[in-house]
């Protein structure tokens, strides 16, 4: 049945389908689907990473207590859940509190197209972190992998300036896991279900920073 438009005094609107003549089987199996790994992925959080998790949260905390800050970079994805934790403890996560010191490095443009045409994308975080971080810092490095190399460069950089390195990674851990100081590696095979595992990670500490801050 082809769908057409209809017009109200003016304004087009979509006709309303019904949602029982509109059901795909195949749909259905596939949102279950979704679903149960993501479970999975989050059970996994639970059982294997909640140790973990508290380090990162209590490293966090004192790092805000000193007065220094939390650097954050990634890509894709990995950027749009640098930039989030960034804004959470910047502006707030759910509890009114002072704002705090962090920094997502995938935000400067200039900067990004600048170092990445004069030295190479590799190195579009790894400049940063020598140029904004200093001793007693965190950085967050998030990569679903574990291998992008322009993680693993600002990575590099936190451990020659002295700043403290958590691992927000995916698979196996790749080669940023035995490079970070606190690894925290989601070991599953879909990019999606880590992504969301990470988000959820992210927010477990913005909660932790609340309780210590607010």
């Amino acid at each position: 049945m082809e769908l057409i438009p209809k017009k109200h005094g003016g304004r087009i609107s979509m006709p309303r389908v019904s949602s029982e003549s509109s059901r795909v089987p195949e749909m259905e199996d596939l949102i279950l689907s979704a679903l149960s790994a993501h479970h999975a992925t989050i059970s996994q959080i639970e059982h294997y990473l909640r140790p973990g998790i508290e380090k990162a949260a209590m490293q966090i905390v004192e790092c805000f207590r000193r007065g220094n800050r939390v650097l954050l970079c990634g890509n894709g994805g990995s950027a749009a859940d640098a930039q989030h934790i960034a804004a959470e403890f910047v502006g707030r996560y759910q509890t009114e509190r002072r704002p705090l010191p962090a920094i997502s490095l995938t935000t400067d443009t200039s900067a990004l197209t600048a170092i990445g045409n004069d030295y190479g994308f590799d190195e579009v975080f790894g400049r940063q972190v020598e140029a904004l971080s200093r001793y007693g810092d965190v950085l967050i490095a998030i990569t679903t992998s574990g291998n992008s190399a322009n993680v693993l460069r600002a990575i590099e950089a936190a451990r020659r300036v002295g700043a403290y390195s958590i691992g927000l990674l995916g698979g196996s851990g790749g080669k940023a896991e035995p490079l970070v100081d606190l690894p925290l590696v989601v070991s599953a095979t879909s990019v999606a279900r880590i992504q969301e595992a990470h988000i959820l990670i992210g927010h477990i500490v913005c909660e932790a920073v609340d309780a210590s801050f607010g």
